[in-house]
């Protein structure tokens, strides 16, 4: 199979449920494969085709799959980056916004605390700082928010993605 020079095998497509709904990004070489075994149809073209030696196929760039996907609501993994969207790039207790923020257990470590996402904010070194190996009652400091695990959410491997001008209009923040 060659491909033409606008569109590449390995380019994203976005995957839709039976019933539109964004389920996946694959790449146009599964695309491919699930539109020949029977499982979806092109919705929308991209840009280039692939050749065989009998036939030539547009690159799909969104695809709907005949059949329905029950996708399990995934809880989201605590990182450092997550978190840090969580709480918006702000320090939790003095509520600077800024970009070099630490992670704060709220109940130390040291004291029994764990790693969870309802026991840790974002704070800025100073207010970490400040803090220690303390409660924040012990510290005199206050939370501005409590924290709690942001909610799953099927858009995810959405965000913070570029996503395609075709895709748009099966994304609902982007109607």
């Amino acid at each position: 199979m060659a491909t033409s020079a606008m569109g590449t095998i390995d380019s994203p497509v976005l995957v839709l449920n039976q019933n539109y709904q964004p389920l996946n990004i694959c790449s146009a070489r599964r695309a491919l494969i699930l539109m020949g075994r029977g499982k979806a149809e092109s919705i929308i073209d991209g840009a280039g085709e692939v050749r065989s030696v009998a036939d030539i196929f547009p690159l799909p760039s969104v695809v709907r799959l005949f059949y329905m996907v029950k996708k399990p609501l995934v809880k989201r993994k605590l990182s450092r980056q997550a978190l840090f969207y969580r709480d918006n790039f702000t320090c939790q207790y003095c509520g600077k916004g800024t970009k070099k923020l630490t992670i704060d257990h709220i109940q130390p470590r040291c004291k029994g605390g764990k790693h969870i996402w309802e026991n840790v904010v974002s704070a800025c070194s100073r207010c970490n700082h400040k803090k220690a190996g303390l409660t924040p009652r012990e510290a005199s400091m206050r939370l501005r928010t409590n924290p709690r695990a942001p909610r799953p959410n099927p858009y995810y491997i959405f965000y913070h993605r570029k996503l395609e001008d075709e895709w748009r209009q099966f994304i609902p923040w982007e109607n």
